[in-house]
């Protein structure tokens, strides 16, 4: 049995559950759908980010930090639970959030506030610009004496992968011990980390399984190659001769919605509502709905063959639904 060893702090709740979906599998018909259920991490409300966090987190603490800075969307699931895992640990926390400052803070943005995280919103067009600005702020850190690590957006680097190549093998071993083969395992892509974590922990574990992405953001060729590039740095660090090309990943990126990243879509709406009524499994509308909204169309339009079992990987960030389906 493969066994990752890098250093790690616990910082979740694992093994999460594997579930059958048998009200949605049979209002769909064609296909056996299960729930990876990583909403239920236990950090923080839960999330699929406290897997990378677990990496992430111990290299700071083995490097000596002392504050930790990382960036997302103002409602960023990953920001949210990196402050959780900080304030467990005793780090400090700088969140920096791509856009403007709210009215009223609902949502994760809440729950940062209640944790006494530094916010800072910088209303810019790119995270290139973030970049700038968090350079600037390391700098500024370290000038008076702090020791800043850095977690790029969604900590989607090769070390946090790891997280999700080993939550990929945890997978694995909870089917095996059902006599379930998993035909294909389908997540959102976000920033391409988890994605390329299940790329690996899939090919590590020999599986005759295919990895589908459903993208909440960009166009399937950036992604490809994110993932692609992610997934062989998180190979190299867990001494694996795995590698991978654009070509080996599979994304559709048909499903962003028509307002695009970070809003909810039609589809992802409809998706959300349909697993609540047949499961009562909360999805969330940047994530999670819209990858939902993308497994059911693919199962209709019969890209799944028939009586597949498809795992989806429920990544968490309700505290979405609080901020963004107020209206819906």
């Amino acid at each position: 049995m493969f066994e990752l060893k890098l250093p790690r702090v616990k910082l979740c709740q694992l093994p999460t559950n594997l579930e059958f979906a048998r009200n949605l599998s049979e209002k769909l018909g064609n296909v056996n759908i299960y729930f990876k259920r990583d909403d239920n991490t236990g950090l923080t409300i839960g999330g699929n980010k406290g897997r990378k966090l677990e990496f992430l987190l111990a290299d700071a603490i083995n490097k000596g930090a002392d504050v930790v800075i990382t960036t997302g969307g103002v409602q960023s699931n990953h920001s949210r639970m990196t402050c959780g895992a900080c304030r467990k640990l005793g780090l400090d926390i700088i969140l920096v959030l791509k856009g403007k400052e709210p009215s009223v803070f609902q949502g994760n943005i809440l729950l940062e506030k209640l944790m006494n995280a530094d916010i800072r919103f910088v209303d810019v067009p790119s995270y290139k610009e973030i970049d700038i600005y968090v350079e600037g702020l390391m700098d500024e850190l370290r000038a008076k004496g702090k020791k800043p690590y850095y977690i790029p957006i969604g900590g989607s680097v090769g070390l946090g992968a790891c997280g999700y190549a080993d939550g990929t093998l945890e997978l694995f071993m909870q089917a095996d011990k059902e006599n379930l083969k998993i035909d294909y395992i389908v997540s959102a892509i976000g920033s391409g980390g988890t994605s390329a974590g299940i790329e690996v922990g899939n090919l590590i574990a020999k599986k005759d399984c295919t990895i589908v992405g459903i993208s909440v953001d960009a166009e399937k060729a950036v992604f490809k190659q994110d993932i692609a590039r992610i997934a062989n740095d998180c190979a190299t660090l867990l001494k694996t001769d795995i590698k991978l090309s654009p070509e080996d990943i599979i994304v559709f990126d048909d499903y962003i919605g028509e307002a695009g990243y970070g809003k909810p879509s039609h589809l992802g709406i409809e998706a959300i509502k349909l697993v609540a009524e047949t499961e009562g499994i909360i999805l969330d509308p940047v994530y999670s709905g819209k990858a939902m909204a993308g497994l059911i169309d693919l199962a209709k339009k019969g890209y799944f063959k028939k009586g597949a079992n498809v795992v989806f990987i429920h990544t968490g960030g309700t505290p979405a639904l609080y901020d963004m389906l107020v209206n819906y």
